[in-house]
């Protein structure tokens, strides 16, 4: 199973090695990170909200749009100098130490 340290260093060999490119500016990124959360909000609201999609409109795929987003969340990550892991291991502590707190 890959780790996010995993995926960062993928995404960046994917980048810098195979395509030969370098990272968006980390605006552009976000405004790429927003375009992609935005695709998943339709999606969710075509599949299980009250806006169906028009019958022109091919299916989406939820999964397809989350991995977008991993891919782009990423690769601002790598761009920024931010380890998802340890980032993702900061939260999980405040969220476990909120709850600890609450349950006494």
């Amino acid at each position: 199973m890959r780790t996010l340290h995993d995926v960062q260093h993928e995404i960046d060999v994917l980048i810098k090695e195979e395509w030969h490119s370098h990272y968006w500016a980390p605006l552009s990124s976000l405004a790429r990170l927003t375009e992609e959360v935005g695709e998943l909000a339709r999606e969710i609201n075509a599949q299980y909200g009250e806006k169906p999609k028009k019958a022109s409109e091919g299916p989406g795929d939820i999964a397809t749009e989350m991995g977008d987003i991993l891919f782009i969340l990423a690769s601002l990550a790598n761009s920024t100098g931010v380890d998802l892991d340890s980032a993702f291991e900061e939260v999980m502590a405040k969220y476990q130490e909120r709850d600890a707190k609450r349950w006494k």
